[in-house]
């Protein structure tokens, strides 16, 4: 029998678990040393350590490809994962490698931007910290572990969000957040005690199997799918429970990154690794349905309102999980990954260059063509859209709520046609936009063979008229932004919308009042009705 394939299968899931180890090792070092010397090695091996983790996640990922295509003389890669308590899917090896890269480009970032500043010694160790229980959570098999990492991810981003104790918006802002997340940690650990429950065992790939095997249901099932649900909702910063994302943007840039590039997708994450044990549609899936694509049309609009660069990314922060979730609850998972991968090295490249983003919203703006050859063009390319979608129907799961959402993002696109371009310039950007199409499909199918196999997965009615629903307010709203920018009525919708239409102020209220409570400072941080970012002193 030939023991070498296993040998290395064994010696690369060994090194990708000794990463994690020694990133942690090394936050434990740089929080008790005060050598400036032993510091900057610690950023250097630091980034040293992300890149191997990087580089040792696609050899994982070359691995299982092969045991995929050559079973009998693989690497039994999945067999000796379990010996390691890894979970070696798809999954895994794609979030592995985004947070290893994410991190690397963010400690990059930082090692230049927060030098000289008081906060850097402390910046270190929590933000590997952070990154370390990020990793963990990726790749293990063990619900309980899961679990533990989840609630590490929280406590570590609390001491980056107060990397400035001398702020006192940021430490109130990082108490609200602290009460969400703990909140947000009982929700999973009961979820996972449910499940438990229900399963017997802790090992999610046992639980997948005898769920695929004898699709059951029973009522610790169905609540745990409630728990985990809204666990995902306040991690991933939904209406109502968003108010504490717009608030912690007192926090350095580097932080900003991590916390909207990393760690408010983990709720996305948890569901797109914990929903083969649940039998289909569950009362998780429409709550995710629901509060995801409400959130995603409210703040796609009030994205839309606000000047600020870094409010403008909250929201579009909040925009994107909302949408995240909507397809979740809407069985797209593969659209999910692909989403959420997507998104966070989108949203790290904005905050990491927020700075260039203001120079390049002070340029002038181009006019845009008349609103009728706007439409039309936009209804030519939609309709191509729709056509191709209708030919290939597999691009979108068959599923026409996604189907209609990539047809409106290709016309949107098309929308933006400046004055003055000729004909050949029109067809080429309507041809750009056309593109958008066949990358989807592409990326598709690539990540498609990472997502565990869900074609059984069925909607109920109605889960398909909420969807419907919120796709028609959602282009309703699209359309009255870009035919009446400046009428009366967008106007008093503008105002409104800009607030978040208020429905972050009840649970804003009550965690502002236990964090003024925790901090005892009253006084000092109370903030202008409907104007979050603005503070003021009690009269």
């Amino acid at each position: 029998m030939n023991t070498f394939m296993p040998a290395l299968a064994a010696l690369s899931l060994g090194l990708w678990l000794t990463v994690p180890v020694c990133l942690f090792a090394v936050a434990l070092f740089s929080a008790r040393s005060r050598d400036a010397l032993k510091l900057n090695h610690c950023w250097r091996l630091a980034s040293r350590l992300l890149t191997a983790s990087m580089f040792i996640t696609v050899i994982i990922g070359l691995q299982m490809a092969v045991d995929t295509r050559l079973p009998d003389v693989g690497f039994g890669l999945a067999e000796a994962a379990l010996r390691f308590g890894l979970y070696t899917d798809g999954i895994a090896i794609w979030m592995a490698l985004m947070v290893a890269f994410i991190g690397w480009a963010i400690l990059r970032f930082a090692d230049n931007y927060l030098r000289g500043d008081p906060g850097r010694d402390r910046f270190l160790p929590w933000f590997l910290t952070t990154i370390t229980c990020v990793l963990v959570l990726a790749f293990t098999n063990n619900l309980l572990v899961l679990a533990g990492a989840w609630v590490g991810v929280s406590l570590a981003l609390h001491n980056l969000l107060t990397l400035y104790p001398d702020r006192p918006q940021a430490r109130i802002a990082a108490v609200q957040k602290f009460i969400v997340s703990r909140t947000g940690d009982a929700l999973v650990i009961g979820g996972v005690m449910l499940l438990y429950h229900h399963y017997g065992t802790f090992r999610l790939p046992e639980m997948s199997a005898m769920q695929a095997v004898n699709p059951s249901g029973s009522t610790a099932l169905t609540a745990a799918a409630i728990l985990l649900a809204l666990a995902a909702v306040l991690k991933c910063a939904q209406i109502p429970f968003h108010g504490w994302l717009l608030r912690v943007m007192e926090a350095p840039t580097p932080v900003s990154a991590l916390l909207h590039a990393g760690v408010i997708n983990l709720g996305g994450f948890l569901w797109l690794r914990l929903f083969p044990v649940f039998d289909g549609f569950t009362a998780g899936h429409m709550i995710l349905l629901v509060v995801g694509g409400t959130t995603a049309v409210i703040a796609v609009i009030t994205m839309m309102t606000h000047y600020s660069v870094k409010h403008a990314l909250a929201w579009s922060t909040c925009a994107q999980m909302g949408f995240m979730l909507f397809e979740i609850g809407m069985g797209a998972y593969t659209l999910a990954l692909l989403h959420l991968l997507a998104h966070s090295v989108y949203k790290a490249h904005s905050f990491l260059a927020a700075g260039r983003t203001v120079r390049v919203s002070a340029a002038e703006i181009f006019p845009e063509l008349p609103i009728r050859s706007r439409l039309i063009w936009a209804g030519a390319t939609g309709t191509l859209a729709a056509l191709m979608l209708a030919w290939q129907p597999w691009l979108v799961e068959g599923n026409p709520v996604f189907g209609i959402l990539l047809v409106l993002a290709v016309a949107s696109a098309a929308m933006g046609m400046p004055r003055g371009t000729g004909f050949r310039v029109r067809v080429r950007i309507a041809g750009l936009a056309l593109l958008l199409v066949p990358v989807y499909s592409i990326l598709h199918a690539l990540l498609g063979t990472a997502v565990p196999e869900h074609a059984t997965f069925a909607l109920s009615a109605v889960a398909w008229g909420v969807g419907f629903a919120l796709l028609s307010a959602l282009a309703l709203l699209s359309l009255m932004v870009s035919l009446a920018p400046r009428s009366r009525a967008m106007a008093s919708l503008y105002r409104h919308f800009s607030q978040g239409l208020y429905l972050d102020l009840p649970f804003d209220q009550l965690t502002r009042r236990l964090a003024s409570q925790a901090l005892n400072v009253p006084a000092t941080l109370n903030r202008v009705p409907h104007h979050p970012f603005t503070m003021e002193e009690k009269a």
